[in-house]
């Protein structure tokens, strides 16, 4: 397989892989999400979401491992952290995540999901979880969770104070 070959199939894998994750995170997040936290609150729709999203994440980190393909491009932007080019937004966020793993961890977990963000500062690629893996996944399970859950609390809560007028 020659060279232009081999970088089409890479793309259109990580293409397809960011494309499938992409849309189950938007249903899961923008839907499933408020949902839960309209009709359970804050506390009891924050818990289910929680453990559903440590589930899925665990479910991704199990199949990217096995797989040992990288459908997300997440070895890919592990190169980002060296990015000097013309984008302005690639820049900032090579000089985030060039400050080191904590910063990355929050980053990360503000930004994306578990999955990612374990995938990412993870030490190598497709081996697992180690100790401090599962320190960073479970750490970052909860401060995504936490703070998705105040955003979809925030936005149940003007909805329907919207609605009494």
């Amino acid at each position: 397989m020659n060279q232009e070959h081999r970088v089409a199939r890479s793309t259109a894998e990580i293409a397809t892989g960011f494309l499938t994750w992409h849309a189950l995170e938007y249903a899961f997040d923008c839907a499933l999400y408020p949902f839960a936290i309209w009709k359970l609150g804050l506390w009891r729709g924050g818990a289910l979401m929680a453990v559903l999203s440590l589930l899925s994440c665990l479910l991704l980190l199990w199949l990217y491992d096995k797989l040992k393909r990288d459908w997300f491009g997440i070895e890919l932007a592990k190169e980002l952290r060296l990015y000097s080019g013309p984008s302005r937004w690639k820049r900032a966020m090579a000089r985030l995540l060039g400050r080191g793993d904590a910063v990355a961890f929050i980053v990360l977990s503000l930004r994306f999901d578990p999955f990612i963000t374990t995938a990412y500062i993870r030490h190598g690629a497709y081996n697992g979880l180690a100790r401090r893996d599962w320190k960073i996944f479970l750490g970052s399970v909860a401060l995504s969770n936490a703070a998705w859950a105040l955003v979809c609390f925030g936005g149940v809560e003007a909805v329907r104070r919207l609605g009494r007028f």
